[in-house]
């Protein structure tokens, strides 16, 4: 890596014309110099392009039909030219340090390949809620996390788009993100987990993105509520995910047959849209006792939570799987949301039902093999 390194920061942009230019003046005023901004328009049908027209030289734009957000990321790595690269939401914001925090990460640990860091989360208004991704009781998973990514891949905390810096080398074996497998959204699913299998992840423990939540984003929304599209689309990630991190775990050798994908979190989606809404359920082979030994088998196989926590996990499925449909929303949203458990949030923190330190209980399940 050369020093100082040159940092490309591509904002993707869709229609986000009234935070367009914050993001913008938010990379362009780095406290880093070796930074090039490339802006994407993915066929905006508001006044973004006049925003990105008044920058002139100080971006590099790009200007494409509507195509989703895997082609705009496409489309603007095709024309970086960083050793590290940053994708930005349009509607996100990089703190003014934050690229120099990223390239003294890198440059301190150069054989890296993913960095994540802190996001606080802003409204419509760019005002603070007090949220942050990530919530600081989960630890974040760092080194060497290629197992977990072929056992149980969506069950590892990551952050959204915004929250990776990447180095251009290892996205170069990855990229271009498929496009017919991730639609207007869902591309970070992609690059977080793929990257997974090419080297080592490090956790910057600083705050250095505003990631915002309103009423129009894709995938997150202000409320609370239980969007079963979304639920049905996770599925449909999960699955698309899965697919191609076994396919470049085997061409890079890492495994010589698929992995059975034991996540958590993909079974619980499973189960959910299946019990809620089964006429629209995306896998017809499902069946809740199916799912739910699915479920316990994904539970006691995790090897970085504890004990407790795998119990707490199977009496969830067992209570989605029986429940009656009509107190299933409320079951559901004790595993989606956690904000919305109350008095179980503090249960789970005086008995310590978090998850275990990474490292050790890694050690222990290779052992085991």
């Amino acid at each position: 890596m050369d020093h100082p390194p040159l940092v490309s920061i591509i904002i993707n942009n869709y229609n986000y014309a009234r935070f367009l230019a914050q993001a913008i003046e938010s990379a362009l005023q780095q406290t880093y110099s070796q930074v090039e901004v490339i802006v994407v328009d993915d066929g905006s049908f508001d006044h973004s392009r006049q925003i990105i027209q008044a920058y002139g030289g100080r971006i590099v734009p790009v200007l494409k039909e509507n195509g989703g957000q895997a082609s705009a990321l496409n489309a603007g790595f095709a024309v970086s030219h960083g050793e590290i690269v940053i994708f930005l939401d349009a509607d996100d914001l990089l703190l003014p340090s934050m690229v120099q925090d990223v390239v003294d990460g890198f440059l301190s640990r150069p054989e890296i390949i993913r960095m994540q860091y802190r996001m606080a989360v802003i409204n419509e208004y760019g005002h603070r809620t007090g949220a942050e991704k990530p919530v600081r009781h989960i630890p974040i998973p760092v080194g060497d996390v290629h197992k977990r990514a072929l056992i149980f891949p969506f069950d590892m905390p990551w952050l959204p788009t915004s929250g990776n810096a990447f180095s251009a080398q290892a996205l170069r074996l990855i990229m271009p993100v498929p496009e017919d497998r991730y639609g207007s959204a869902g591309a970070d699913w992609y690059l977080v987990h793929l990257t997974s299998l090419l080297g080592p992840v490090f956790f910057l423990d600083s705050l250095e993105v505003f990631y915002r939540v309103h009423s129009t984003n894709y995938y997150e929304q202000e409320s609370n509520s239980l969007n079963l599209d979304h639920i049905r689309q996770t599925i449909l990630y999960c699955q698309a995910t899965g697919d191609y991190l076994q396919k470049y775990a085997k061409q890079f050798g890492l495994v010589d047959r698929p992995a059975e994908n034991l996540s958590v979190s993909y079974i619980a989606n499973r189960l959910v849209s299946l019990r809620l809404e089964p006429e629209h359920h995306p896998i017809p082979t499902d069946t809740c006792w199916g799912l739910l030994k699915m479920g316990a088998s994904a539970a006691f196989r995790r090897f970085d939570v504890s004990i407790k926590l795998k119990i707490l996990f199977l009496g969830w499925f067992i209570l989605m799987a029986v429940a009656p449909k009509s107190i299933g929303v409320s079951i559901a949203k004790l595993f989606f949301f956690p904000q919305q458990r109350g008095r179980l949030n503090r249960l789970l923190s005086k008995y310590h039902l978090q998850l275990k330190p990474y490292e050790p209980m890694l050690r222990t399940y290779e052992d085991q093999e």
